[in-house]
């Protein structure tokens, strides 16, 4: 029997039907789920709104209804998508959640997106509706929490981290290219959200910590050398005692598996273990105008002897075409 299936962008009309969903989300974005995300109807109707960089699909399968939204920035090629509403429940038909997957991609790819990112909980049933989608694991992280009431913080002399400066940001790319295997790192990387803090060792960038905060928790990404297991507590406990708020809200922090040594570190420093995450990416392939060429006889307005040929009356006509072609 065939199904009736529509999808398109959410729009002002759509606004009690999202209330209707507001509670039973599932972010995909660990720095909204771990630093503002609440579970009522007003959140997805905050989000909603227009917003510079979000964009909103709906997605009806007979009487289902799917929300997602997803971010794409002007400056970044990827899109990370932020939630998708409801939450799928076992047992459920998942052909709503397959086609708003498949709504966000096309608007994604129509912007000029390279790949869309999810980050999913390992043990959702979102997870293997994902991989259905043509998502791939291309790395695992698991979130560590730490409460205000923890025990004290280690104090470390002679460790001390500053906030990030435009000087460091080539410094900072090098730490990265060292320790994030390369097939990663287009997609693990830190985003223009995150506060940058930096510890510095003779003269180089060995830490890098990307800090965002919000009413629910702080969220740290830590790039950390190997090399430096013995200061990362001190390098941890300094930053966290500069953070505001610190002393009140849960911190969270985000461990990719290429950083599995911190995790003795974490343990020491009173974090408890938390979700086990997986960062997944589905690759966008863009659509390429193809030249339509005309033969010479067909080809008006340029006569015999002319000092231009075909060819090149043909390039001055299409040269906006040619070049998107090799963009592309």
């Amino acid at each position: 029997m065939a199904r009736d299936i529509d999808t398109r962008a959410v729009t002002l009309v759509d606004l009690p039907l999202l209330r209707r969903l507001g509670n039973r989300a599932t972010v995909l974005e660990s720095t909204m789920e771990y630093t503002q995300y609440e579970p009522h109807p007003a959140t997805l109707t905050n989000l909603i709104l227009p917003q510079r960089s979000l964009y909103t699909m709906l997605a009806r399968a007979d009487k289902q209804y799917v929300v997602g939204q997803f971010r794409l920035r002007p400056d970044e090629q990827n899109a990370h998508i932020v939630y998708i509403a409801p939450g799928m429940q076992d047992g459920v038909d998942d052909t709503a959640w397959l086609h708003i997957l498949d709504a966000m991609a096309r608007e994604a790819g129509q912007r000029h997106a390279h790949a869309l990112i999810a980050e999913v909980h390992e043990d959702s049933h979102l997870f293997e509706t994902m991989r259905t989608a043509g998502y791939a694991v291309y790395a695992r992280q698991e979130i560590w929490r730490r409460l205000p009431a923890a025990a004290p913080l280690p104090i470390i002399p002679g460790i001390e981290v500053v906030e990030e400066t435009e000087a460091d940001a080539m410094r900072v790319q090098s730490l990265i290219a060292q320790i994030i295997p390369r097939l990663m790192q287009p997609f693990v990387t830190p985003n223009e959200d995150m506060d940058g803090w930096v510890y510095r060792r003779d003269g180089r960038v060995q830490a890098y910590i990307g800090v965002v905060s919000g009413k629910q928790g702080i969220f740290l990404r830590p790039f950390i050398h190997p090399d430096l297991y013995k200061e990362a507590p001190g390098i941890l406990s300094d930053l966290i005692r500069k953070l505001a708020r610190a002393d009140q809200l849960p911190i969270y922090i985000c461990v990719s598996r290429f950083l599995d040594w911190m995790q003795t570190t974490l343990d020491e420093m009173h974090f408890l273990p938390g979700p086990r995450q997986a960062v997944m990416v589905k690759h966008i392939t863009a659509g390429v105008r193809q030249a339509s060429f005309k033969p010479f006889h067909a080809v008006q307005g340029v006569a015999v002897g002319s000092a231009k040929s075909p060819t090149s009356h043909y390039l001055e006509r299409n040269s906006d075409t040619i070049i998107d072609n090799r963009i592309s």
